[in-house]
């Protein structure tokens, strides 16, 4: 592995680190602050930030028709993603929604990547996601009942966390496209997030309202568009210039594992020794990624 491919990955595990916050400050919310509405102000108000922070960069990948073209069709990924997200830690618990859809999201990109370029995938990334995903059964199905974790609604959260895995696979996939196109990350990153707030204002402005009903509300939403949101995907957009699509959706499992440290240690649901295997496996799959000897040029098969 080279020192690109080594600074692409350390970029993801930083925006991982992140992302594995956004389940524990929504659990902070008011409960009349639905889902949707989180969802949209995070990918929203972060999507608008990463457009005017880059107007130029974005603008060249608008007119260009390639970058153009993945960066509409990603931000379909971009819209779908919060909502079905968001909704999916409301109904199955912070653990279980992260785990469902950030531990499917290497499938989905595999079967994108497959789709679209007939890629072969090296042995170490079936390894390694292959170490990842089971930890990730194993997390879902590790959940001890709880006085903050969810009793119903669990089968629609693991559907909607489903969907959200395939939507973020998808958007992870169309930004390598664009950057390869090759077209700067900051730029895919500004347009295909601004094309995506765009479509998610509405959402916001029928949903937000309870959004304003506090300082401490309107405080973890800036903190969910301006760390998870505009930070984390400047640092994904760097990664994504070194590491493939698949591989990245493996480096990223990073976030469900974070994610549920944090349900547990603070929000207050529980593991059973089955969830917390589960989370050593997923440690050995980014390890076993991360380590690839020097030389070994996966960075070319992944």
């Amino acid at each position: 592995m080279d020192d690109r491919s080594t600074g692409g990955i350390l970029a993801l595990l930083l925006a991982s680190l992140l992302w594995g916050t956004t389940g524990t400050a929504a659990a902070f919310l008011p409960h009349d602050v639905s889902s949707l509405a989180v969802g949209a102000c995070t990918m929203g108000v972060g999507g608008l930030l990463l457009l005017a922070t880059s107007p130029r960069m974005s603008t060249r990948v608008l007119r260009d028709g390639v970058g153009r073209r993945w960066a509409a069709l990603g931000a379909i990924g971009v819209v779908v993603y919060p909502l079905a997200f968001y909704s999916a830690m409301s109904l199955a618990g912070v653990a279980v929604g992260n785990v469902v859809a950030l531990g499917s999201g290497p499938v989905f990109a595999a079967l994108f990547e497959w789709l679209g370029e007939r890629h072969p995938l090296s042995r170490r990334w079936t390894v390694a996601t292959g170490l990842a995903v089971l930890g990730i059964v194993g997390l879902a199905f590790g959940r001890a009942a709880g006085p903050s974790t969810p009793t119903t609604g669990t089968l629609p959260g693991v559907a909607l966390g489903l969907l959200a895995g395939a939507a973020y696979a998808w958007y992870t996939y169309a930004s390598s496209r664009a950057i390869r196109s090759p077209q700067p990350s900051r730029g895919v990153m500004g347009a295909m997030f601004g094309i995506g707030a765009v479509l998610l204002l509405p959402v916001l402005f029928v949903t937000g309202a309870p959004l304003l009903q506090s300082s401490a509300s309107l405080g973890i939403a800036a903190y969910l568009a301006l760390g998870p949101m505009f930070l984390a995907y400047l640092l994904f957009g760097v990664g994504l210039r070194t590491v493939r699509s698949s591989a990245a959706t493996t480096v990223t499992l990073l976030e469900p594992v974070v994610a549920t440290i944090l349900a547990v240690v603070v929000v207050g649901e529980r593991l059973t020794a089955v969830g917390w295997t589960g989370l050593a496996l997923v440690f050995a799959g980014l390890v076993v990624l991360i380590t690839a000897r020097r030389g070994s040029q996966i960075a070319e098969r992944l």
